[in-house]
């Protein structure tokens, strides 16, 4: 469940504030809305969930160190968005080329980058309408393909710009093409729900 953070003092934090609020905060999972507005993920995520988040993860992983066509980031990998915000989704992926063009100091921060994949996993305390408005929001940043994963719902929603979301159920295999050229997975054989 994520929480809004209300600081009197300060109508916003910059970029480089939230950096060093987010580094001298380092068990807390922080974002910011495009208002300016901080959000605050209160409690861990149950077992269940955080297994899910490990094995879609892993997933990700094996293919991208089969393809080395870019990196793979957890649900701590922050981004800035062109809309001032800055989140962190449950699994990123961006391409080799544009990961090699990033700074070693932009590859120790938050990266002024749209991750061209993003995960969100519904958790147990998520609202997935609140989530679908997330990946909306992901999209209209530059992301070029987005899941939103739900266990409660058995299927996975497919976000891509200019067109409509695709449903997909657990039992049907899904493809990153093109984006995640070859990368294929069935969640019922590797999420338990």
């Amino acid at each position: 469940m994520q929480l809004p953070l209300n600081i009197p003092q300060l109508d916003r934090f910059s970029d480089e504030e939230l950096v060093r609020f987010c580094l001298a905060n380092p068990d807390l999972k922080i974002e910011r809305d495009e208002t300016g507005a901080l959000y605050i993920d209160m409690s861990p995520t149950h077992l269940l969930t955080s297994s899910n988040n490990s094995e879609l993860n892993t997933e990700f992983g094996l293919w991208n160190r089969k393809t080395k066509a870019g990196k793979v980031f957890d649900s701590n990998g922050g981004f800035f968005l062109r809309d001032k915000s800055m989140k962190a989704p449950d699994v990123a992926w961006v391409r080799r080329d544009r990961w090699d063009a990033l700074t070693p100091a932009q590859k120790r921060s938050f990266p002024y980058l749209a991750p061209d994949f993003v995960l969100e996993l519904e958790s147990d305390s998520d609202n997935i309408n609140e989530l679908k408005h997330k990946m909306e929001k992901w999209l209209a940043n530059g992301v070029r393909l987005g899941w939103l994963v739900s266990p409660r719902e058995l299927q996975t929603y497919i976000y891509r710009p200019g067109q409509s979301v695709d449903i997909k159920s657990f039992a049907e295999t899904l493809t990153g093409d093109p984006v995640l050229v070859g990368f294929e997975t069935v969640l019922g054989n590797i999420l338990e729900v």
